[in-house]
C-alpha cells in the first residue's frame, strides 16, 4: 500500500483542524489538486456528499441539493445541483392529484402566485316540463271548441242545400260568406236555375225564417216595409209589418220594380231598421237581402242604381250547369223530386242562429297582415285607373273585399287571411261595383274581364 503524501485526503481520517501541519491553513484555503500527487500513487475518488459536508452546510429538499456557503453570499445563487443517490435510495414521487373536488396546491414561483383554478360550476337542473297553458279566449268571444263546431255545421250546409240544387256549390258559398258578414247577397242568372230554390232551401237548412216578396212594377214602398193603418177598435193608428221583418228577405226580380220601391230598400239594408212615422223599428237578427235579377231580359225593368248596388255584399251568378249535373237534375225529377216539398228530399236543418253568430264573432276575429291589406287597397285602385272602367271600386268595396277574405279564411280552417283569399272572392265581392264605359260594352267587355286583368296585373305580396 502507497503512503499517501502529507496532507492528502485519506477517507475515513478526519481533516486535521485549521493551520496544523498538512492542513489547508485557514478556512477557503485551496486544496492541494489530485494532480500533484507524486507519480505512482493513486488519489481516491472523491465523494460528493463528504465535499458538500466540507464545503458548507447541505439542505436536502425534494430531492435536491442546496449548498449555504460560509461568508458573504455570492452575487448570483447557484444553480442546484442534482442529487447522485442511487436510484434506489431516491425519494418517491409526489403524489398523483386527486380528482375533483379537491384543489390542487397553489404553485409559487419568485414573482408569481397562481391560485388554484376554481371549480367548474355545478350543472344546471334538468328542466321541468309542464304542459302549455291553453290560452283563454277573449271575452266575448266563442270557444275552440264552439268554432270547430260551427264551422263543421255550415260545411256541411252545402251538402244539406245540394239535395235540392244540383250543381251550385259556388253559389252555395257565396251565400255562406255574405251570411257571415252581416252582408246581403245579389244572385244573377237566366230563369230556371234555381235562384228561389236555392234561398228557400237555405232559409230550411238554417231554421231561419224566410219571406218571399215579388216586386213588380206596381209595388209600393209601404209593401215592403210596412205602413200604418186605422185601428177601428182602439181608435188609434197601428203599425203592420211589411214582409222584410223576417230573417231571410227574398226580393224576387228586383229590378222589375220603379226605384222608389227600390229605395225603400236603403235603410232596411244599411241601418236594419225600419222608420215609419218617425219611430225606428229594428229587424230581426239575423237578416239578409237576398235578391234575383235576370240579366238578359232588360224590357220594362229598372236597374239597380250605384248606390244601392254598393249595398249588395256580394254578386252571386249561378251559371247554367254542366251536362253531368243537369243529367243528375233530371234524375232527381224523374225520382220524384218535388221542389215545393222541402222535406219529401229530405232536407232538415244541420245549423242554426247560435251557429251562425258563433261564424261571424270568429270570422270578425281573423288576423289580416298589413302587407294583405295594402294588396286590397291594390286591386281597388287599379280597378279605378283601367281605360274600360268608368266607375271604380270604392272605399266600401275595399273593405267589403277585406271581411269575404277574412270569412273565407276562417271557412278555410285558418285563423289569418293570405292574398288567395283576397283572389278567391275577389269577383264575387267587386264584379257589381265597377261601371264600364258605353264603348267597352259595345266591345263585349264585361266587369269579370276587367277583374281578370286587375288581379293579373297587380303585384302578389309574398
Amino acid at each position: 500500500m502507497t503512503t499517501p503524501y502529507p496532507g492528502a485526503y485519506v477517507p475515513g481520517v478526519p481533516a486535521p483542524e485549521p493551520g496544523a501541519a498538512g492542513g489547508q491553513g485557514y478556512p477557503g484555503a485551496a486544496r492541494p489538486s489530485a494532480t500533484t500527487a507524486p507519480p505512482g500513487t493513486t488519489a481516491p475518488p472523491e465523494d460528493p456528499a463528504l465535499e458538500d459536508e466540507a464545503a458548507g452546510e447541505v439542505t436536502i429538499v425534494g430531492g435536491d441539493t442546496i449548498r449555504a456557503p460560509f461568508g458573504p453570499p455570492p452575487p448570483t445563487a447557484p444553480a442546484p445541483r442534482p442529487s447522485t443517490s442511487p436510484p434506489s435510495e431516491q425519494p418517491p414521487p409526489p403524489p398523483l392529484p386527486t380528482p375533483w373536488p379537491a384543489a390542487p396546491a397553489p404553485v409559487t414561483g419568485p414573482a408569481l402566485t397562481v391560485p388554484p383554478p376554481s371549480p367548474p360550476p355545478p350543472p344546471p337542473p334538468p328542466p321541468v316540463t309542464r304542459p302549455a297553458p291553453v290560452a283563454a279566449a277573449p271575452a266575448g268571444m266563442p270557444s275552440a271548441q264552439e268554432q270547430e263546431a260551427a264551422r263543421a255545421a255550415l260545411v256541411r250546409l252545402r251538402s244539406e242545400v245540394g239535395k235540392a240544387v244540383i250543381g251550385q256549390d259556388a253559389a252555395v258559398s257565396g251565400l255562406v260568406v255574405a251570411l257571415l258578414c252581416r252582408g246581403h247577397a245579389l244572385l244573377e242568372g237566366v230563369p230556371g236555375v234555381a235562384k228561389t230554390l236555392l234561398v228557400r232551401t237555405l232559409a230550411r237548412a238554417l231554421a231561419l225564417e224566410t219571406k218571399r216578396l215579388q216586386f213588380t212594377p206596381d209595388l209600393m214602398p209601404g209593401d215592403v216595409t210596412g205602413s200604418l193603418f186605422y185601428d177601428n177598435r182602439s181608435s188609434e193608428f197601428a203599425f203592420r209589418e211589411g214582409p222584410v221583418f223576417t230573417n231571410l228577405l227574398l226580393a224576387d226580380e228586383i229590378n222589375r220594380t220603379p226605384p222608389k220601391t227600390q229605395a225603400s230598400l236603403l235603410e232596411v239594408m244599411e241601418e236594419r231598421q225600419v222608420s215609419v212615422d218617425g219611430t225606428p223599428r229594428p229587424l230581426p237578427s239575423p237578416f239578409a237581402v237576398l235578391a234575383t235579377q235576370n240579366p238578359v231580359e232588360h224590357e220594362g225593368t229598372y236597374p239597380l242604381p250605384e248606390a244601392q248596388l254598393d249595398r249588395f255584399l256580394v254578386k252571386v251568378t249561378l251559371p247554367l250547369p254542366s251536362r253531368d249535373d243537369e243529367v243528375r237534375v233530371l234524375a232527381h225529377h224523374a225520382a220524384g223530386f218535388d221542389p215545393g216539398d222541402l222535406d219529401a228530399a229530405g232536407v232538415t236543418a244541420v245549423a242554426g242562429p247560435a251557429e251562425l253568430a258563433i261564424a261571424r264573432a270568429s270570422a270578425r276575429a281573423v288576423q289580416v297582415r298589413p302587407e294583405v291589406l295594402a294588396y286590397i287597397v291594390d286591386l281597388a285602385r287599379a280597378t279605378r285607373s283601367a281605360p274600360s272602367v268608368l266607375l271604380g271600386v270604392s272605399p266600401r268595396g275595399a273593405t267589403a273585399l277585406l271581411a269575404t277574405s277574412k270569412a273565407w279564411a276562417w271557412l278555410s280552417g285558418r285563423g289569418y287571411a293570405t292574398p288567395d283569399d283576397v283572389k278567391a272572392l275577389a269577383r264575387a265581392t267587386l264584379r257589381h261595383r265597377i261601371s264600364l264605359r258605353p264603348e267597352a260594352e259595345l266591345d263585349g267587355v264585361t266587369a269579370d274581364v276587367v277583374l281578370e286583368q286587375v288581379l293579373a296585373t297587380v303585384p302578389v305580396p309574398r
